[in-house]
């Protein structure tokens, strides 16, 4: 048998990298058989660090299959009534999650801290990058190396697309992308999946992204999810915010340009995002798209009975908020989602 001698301490430290998946696979059941029982506790708390479940880290919705993410929807229905209040859970007691966002949130940032503790577990958080050593100087790789021991797993946000990848190839825990600059955002994608499935339709639907297609990370991982379900991807923005040509193409999905009015009778979803005044290299372009299309209820006069408005939040005033009050607002519902969604995530990195 593979593992038939007994492993010391000493070697599982030496050796821990290279060894630690093939002991998850062939003896995760069946330690006591091939450790002392100080060597299976150490050995399973670099499981947890380096992740047990089907991801060691989750940086891009590039990593997960469409097997994946239905493993993960359905996990975060099991933790809804978790999520709600309605049960308690102590499955991630004794675990910490440090939250590094290095541009402003609120959404993800609490919602991760919230599916954290109603598991059971703590969260310590760094919000300003000023008040941080970061200011001092410290790089990105030193500061992931630091936080990696005082944390289970940690969440980051960071201006610059690749950060997150970056983070992980220095990290020794698992690392979760909470969004790297215009890059992607693969955990929005999910509970926006999920918020599809539970609101309206996944599988074959007719879904419109309106808004600033050009950068938005939030559109760009969700393209690339929906393709895996059979969608119809309609896009709706300004010519100065569509969708890069370049993007289109390497996406294998159903993708046409096209305007609100022409598929408001057809479609099941029509995710609405925000123009991004952060991502704009200067101040005069994002001025001359400012405010150039709000959704109104006037405009949602020939929508399906069953078509659903969802956005990411924060808005400014592309959903005038007479639309809050309509069959087809989703948008609160879709913040709530997070939290569950985050649940199964970190519940399936650290084998919760």
């Amino acid at each position: 048998m593979l593992l038939s001698f007994r492993i010391s301490l000493r070697n599982l430290k030496f050796f821990e990298v290279e060894i630690v998946f093939v002991i998850k696979i062939i003896c995760k059941n069946h330690l006591e058989k091939f450790i002392s029982l100080q060597s299976q506790k150490y050995l399973m708390s670099i499981l947890k660090k380096r992740g047990v479940g089907r991801f060691r880290h989750l940086i891009s919705i590039d990593e997960l299959t469409k097997e994946d993410i239905v493993y993960i929807l359905r996990l975060a229905e099991k933790f809804e009534p978790i999520a709600r209040g309605e049960k308690a859970s102590k499955a991630l007691e004794g675990m910490i999650l440090a939250n590094l966002f290095f541009e402003p949130s609120t959404r993800t940032r609490m919602s991760f801290e919230a599916a954290m503790k109603r598991l059971g577990g703590d969260v310590i958080n760094m919000t300003a990058q000023e008040a941080s050593s970061v200011a001092k100087g410290e790089t990105l790789a030193d500061t992931i190396r630091v936080v990696g021991n005082y944390a289970d797993v940690i969440v980051l946000r960071h201006p610059l697309i690749g950060a997150a990848k970056f983070a992980a190839e220095n990290s020794i825990v698992p690392v979760v992308n909470a969004g790297d600059g215009a890059g992607q955002h693969p955990t929005q994608t999910l509970l926006d999946l999920y918020t599809m499935e539970k609101e309206a339709k996944l599988e074959g639907s007719k879904v419109a992204l309106m808004g600033d297609l050009k950068y938005s990370r939030t559109v760009h991982s969700l393209i690339k999810a929906l393709a895996l379900f059979n969608t119809k991807i309609f896009l709706i923005s300004p010519a100065m915010l569509r969708l890069p040509e370049e993007f289109i193409e390497e996406v294998d999905a159903d993708i046409s340009e096209v305007e609100l009015e022409d598929v408001i009778d057809e479609i099941d979803v029509l995710y609405v995002t925000r123009i991004q005044k952060e991502r704009f290299p200067d101040e005069e372009e994002y001025r001359r798209v400012a405010g150039s299309y709000v959704l109104t209820p006037e405009l949602l006069k020939n929508a399906k009975e069953g078509m659903i408005i969802m956005h990411p939040l924060p808005r400014v005033n592309e959903i005038a908020t007479d639309v809050d009050g309509t069959r087809h607002a989703r948008y609160f519902e879709q913040a709530f989602y997070g939290v569950p969604i985050r649940m199964a995530i970190l519940s399936e990195l650290l084998g919760g």
